[in-house]
């Protein structure tokens, strides 16, 4: 199996910054496509960005576009999602994702393995 451990969350005001960081393990073949994910307290986790195992192809929810990019480094079996210009909607438990697939998904259901989370707090 493949296992995803995030790293980078934290505390930010509004406007700053941070990067989060995925790194893969195991049987890292079968980590494709790899994806980031959110969860705010009693919503449903919802799509953030995610990118193709090439890194030719990325795609980003709407209210991310132009605020955070998506990258991956598959020699160190990492991905990456640097954060700029955050918002306090952007609070939420962030979760790194890979998939099966080698081209861009961005529905849950196309991911097969997940890390466990890190939080990012964006005050006001």
């Amino acid at each position: 199996q493949v296992q995803l451990v995030e790293s980078g969350g934290g505390l930010v005001q509004a406007g700053g910054s941070l990067r989060l960081s995925c790194a893969a393990s195991g049987r890292t073949g079968y980590a494709n496509a790899m994806g980031w994910f959110r969860q705010a307290p009693g919503k449903e986790r919802e799509f953030v960005a995610s990118i193709s195992r090439d890194s030719a192809s990325t795609y980003y929810r709407d209210s991310v576009k132009g605020r955070f990019t998506i990258s991956r480094d598959n020699a160190r079996n990492t991905v990456s999602l640097q954060m700029n210009s955050l918002k306090p909607e952007d609070t939420a438990a962030y979760y790194c994702a890979a998939s099966h697939l080698t081209f861009a998904p961005y529905v849950k259901s196309d991911f097969h393995y997940w890390g466990q989370g890190t939080q990012v707090t964006v005050s006001s």
